[in-house]
């Protein structure tokens, strides 16, 4: 059996860890690969390597270290399709998607390929007789990545290349569902002349991640996944003196207003709800009308469109046309997105569209469950309150715009919202009360360009800084501001005790 292992001081190291986690091609079902979780010794040398490297990347110039991100963009285009394949091959995404989130994570890189202006600082002459002020944005040291397993390239790329970019060092602690690519990223990155030491690869479990989050050595760690975890983190790496950005879960909500296209917005909902077969934070798994008749017009829209979704290997053949979405990432995650089907049949929601038990032909193994589609979901349902991340749309009836507001706003997610409206008036009014981090305008899926910031509200983030973008920097930095007198010469000083002032 293959085993992936992991990377550390520039090669790769096998683990001596005794617990094997097997590594499934989601599509058939059958084990692939695996991958043993780390030693605590491991882990404590992949801090030991970082930290030792620290001192001589921070000190190189951040032109030099831009360099190392172009190169590192040039070899992902190079290996593009390979890249693509691997996320497909163990997250089991359909290859346009697997594409499309390398897309996003190398708009990350693009960004950092800016660091000599973004970490340049500001400088203030004459800000007193004689007095010269200048900031600096220095790094902090050792870094560390905890990311999921439903963006294997995207989520780590929102990180890393910051980070180090600015100087720091970093470890990387990747999903152990698929954890190949991360391997891959390092290798290019030392193609790309990153020195040894600087980027490393650890995999492991939550003891793993307990040791990261208290190594006195680590820095600060951002993290993605459940926001139970994401409170874990958020509180233990704080209570160590790190800084911390933790994303945690979602439950986005669509607002279809009446004067809407019916036909346009069914086909924004069912992207946005079913691309990646659900397995999107970013996912709009919940679209709420204001009154029957667009709620009527919306579900007489969706329930073909959902019946008539293909699904099946993210890789198709060669002239074969590509499914919409492929299976899920394990047979447990399968299993508990049917349980949340069951109930919401249970509580009440009207199941127009069941995908439970149904499997491509010749992938009856696979972890596949196709779209569903509730009506009449209600906000005291589970299938409204929680994150079932799989392919279920529900549909909610609100009585009123404000209802609908109010519904949005008090639950307990708030990773992203839409609106889909031709009025401008009530675009605007949503745009400016929704209590979310991310918000579209006939978008259905706003995740930001890298040049701007993600983040959510309430249980979905933790921490003050966002991801990437210019709150990506100023978490991986730390400011320093220096004042500067070069008194004149024969000019006695005589001792001041009072507050200082210009």
């Amino acid at each position: 059996m293959e085993t992936v292992l992991n990377f550390i001081n520039g090669k790769q190291v096998p683990s001596k860890g005794t617990i094997a986690w097997p590594i499934y091609n989601p599509a058939t079902g059958e084990q692939i690969r695996q991958v043993m979780m780390s030693t605590p010794d491991e882990v404590n040398e992949a801090v030991e390597v970082a930290q030792k490297a620290f001192p001589a990347w921070a000190a190189t110039s951040p032109l030099r270290r831009a360099r190392v991100m172009f190169k590192f963009k040039q070899l992902l285009e190079r290996d593009w399709d390979d890249l693509a394949s691997l996320i497909t091959e163990e997250h089991g995404k359909v290859f346009s998607d697997a594409q499309g989130e390398l897309t996003r994570g190398l708009e990350v890189v693009e960004f950092a390929c800016g660091i000599p202006h973004l970490v340049k600082g500001e400088f203030s002459e004459q800000a007193g007789r004689g007095i010269d002020i200048h900031s600096a944005m220095q790094p902090l040291g050792v870094c560390v990545g905890i990311t999921p397993f439903n963006f294997p390239a995207m989520v780590p790329m929102w990180m890393f290349p910051i980070a180090i970019a600015c100087g720091n060092t970093f470890i990387l602690k990747p999903a152990k569902a698929d954890p190949s690519l991360s391997i891959r990223l390092a290798e290019l990155l030392k193609e790309a002349g990153l020195p040894d030491g600087v980027f490393n690869v650890v995999h492991g479990d939550r003891h793993d991640n307990e040791i990261l989050l208290q190594d006195s050595r680590v820095k600060a760690v951002s993290f993605v996944g459940s926001t139970t975890a994401a409170a874990h983190v958020h509180a233990m790496g704080s209570a160590h003196g790190k800084r911390v950005q933790a994303l945690g879960a979602a439950k986005n909500h669509g607002l279809v207003m009446p004067d809407v296209d019916i036909e346009a917005t069914a086909n924004a909902l069912l992207g946005a709800a079913f691309g990646a077969a659900g397995e999107r934070c970013m996912a709009l798994p919940l679209a709420i009308t204001i009154d029957d008749e667009t709620a009527d017009k919306l579900v007489a829209a969706l329930k073909p469109k959902v019946e008539a979704l293909r699904y099946g290997p993210g890789l198709t053949p060669e002239g074969e046309k590509e499914n919409d979405f492929g299976p899920l990432i394990t047979r447990q995650h399968r299993d508990n997105v049917k349980r949340y089907v069951d109930i919401g049949v249970e509580e009440g929601a009207t199941l127009v569209v069941d995908g439970r038990d149904k499997f491509p032909q010749g992938y009856e193994n696979g972890f596949f469950i196709g779209g569903c589609l509730f009506d009449h979901v209600t906000p005291e349902m589970t299938i409204y309150k929680e994150e079932i991340f799989g392919p279920v749309l529900g549909i909610v009836r609100a009585k009123s715009f404000q209802e609908a507001m109010k519904l949005i706003n008090e639950h307990q997610f708030g990773n992203g919202a839409a609106i889909f409206t031709n009025n401008g008036a009530a675009a605007r009014e949503f745009t400016y009360s929704v209590q979310a981090g991310m918000v579209g305008v006939n978008v259905p899926i706003p995740v930001p360009m890298a040049f701007h910031c993600f983040g959510g509200w309430k249980d979905s983030a933790y921490g003050a800084l966002n991801a990437y973008g210019p709150d990506g920097v100023r978490f991986y930095t730390k400011m320093k501001t220096v004042t500067t007198r070069w008194p004149e010469q024969n000019v006695a000083h005589q001792a001041a005790f009072s507050m200082p002032t210009l």
